[in-house]
């Protein structure tokens, strides 16, 4: 127990000096949640609240790691450190990343001033997974000025990101439909600000029509205005203007309490769910009473519903 305590606060310590073989060590270890994982994230959160996170979603090559491989050096140039997530599918074999994206970001995974790291869905529908907020949190307690989360691309259902990031970009491509998802619900209500990227191909044009339409139609919804950028990340055209625009968003959206409490409560809720999901699980598998239940439930002597039941009120009863 105490050998334990003791590597969890030398990984701590080494990543507060700037180790970043420590640092991706922490992530690993609190992403898997390895033992004493909650105890180390209570070191660790008192020093963050000072990052600014940025979140990057849309569909699947709308050019999102591109467009993170561009964003990343202008941020630099202003002397901004910065982490990048990058959430790439699970592998249905070792349950780890693909590690597509970072295939995209050649241009800044080994730059000084930059920490990237790529993790799995592991499931999550909305394509954030609960240890990504974590990992938001270790980038931001040990001096990442700017955290940009790029997201795994999968449709309009991935809204998850959202409850993490202080301001979110919805990126879109002219010709692959975006031009009539763009007034139905769903992704496309959680932008702070629409990027039209691969802007130099034909309908690019149409496409911002289409999205600033049904910002129009949604007057009354949308408190304030939602810029839409033109980009071609290949080229770093419009990276500029995007970069100026993500920073006064930033800028405008820091005080915004209500918001900030919401997040941290849907945050508890979530914690709690997971930590609850888990402890039950554990209990009920050490008893060796899952297995008993599986075999009544398959021999129809039993129903599922009837077992929940009988496992909350043990539990809480």
């Amino acid at each position: 127990m105490l050998e334990m305590k003791k590597e969890w606060e030398n990984l701590i310590n080494e990543s507060k000096n700037g180790s970043v073989y420590a640092l991706a060590r922490l992530i690993t270890k609190v992403e898997n949640r390895d033992k004493g994982w909650l105890e180390a994230m209570q070191i660790v959160y008192p020093n963050t609240g000072k990052a600014r996170v940025i979140g990057i979603t849309g569909s699947p090559g709308a050019g999102k790691s591109s467009l993170t491989d561009k964003l990343t050096p202008k941020f630099l140039e202003k002397g901004l450190s910065v982490g990048i997530i990058a959430i790439d599918p699970t592998s249905p074999f070792s349950g780890g990343a693909l590690l597509g994206d970072r295939v995209r970001m050649k241009g800044v995974i080994n730059t000084e001033g930059v920490f990237v790291r790529s993790m799995a869905t592991r499931g999550a529908l909305g394509g954030l997974s609960l240890a990504a907020r974590d990992v938001v949190k270790i980038m931001d307690a040990f001096g990442k000025d700017i955290i940009l989360i790029e997201t795994v691309g999968v449709g309009q259902d991935e809204v998850e990101v959202v409850k993490t990031a202080d301001l979110t970009i919805v990126v879109c491509v002219p010709g692959t439909g975006d031009g009539i998802q763009a007034i139905k619900a769903g992704i496309m209500e959680i932008a702070d600000i629409f990027v039209v990227n691969k802007s130099d191909q034909e309908g690019a044009d149409r496409l911002v029509s289409d999205i600033q339409s049904m910002l129009d139609i949604a007057t009354g919804k949308f408190s304030k205005i939602i810029p839409i950028v033109k980009t071609v990340a290949t080229t770093g055209e419009g990276v500029e203007e995007l970069v100026t625009e993500l920073l006064q968003g930033l800028e405008s959206n820091k005080n915004e309490i209500a918001w900030k409490e919401a997040r941290v409560r849907e945050e508890i809720l979530s914690l709690l769910e997971k930590e609850v999901s888990r402890h039950i699980r554990d209990k009920w598998r050490q008893s060796g009473k899952i297995d008993s239940a599986v075999k009544q439930v398959l021999g129809r002597q039993r129903d599922p519903y009837s077992i929940i039941q009988e496992i909350v009120s043990s539990v809480f009863h």
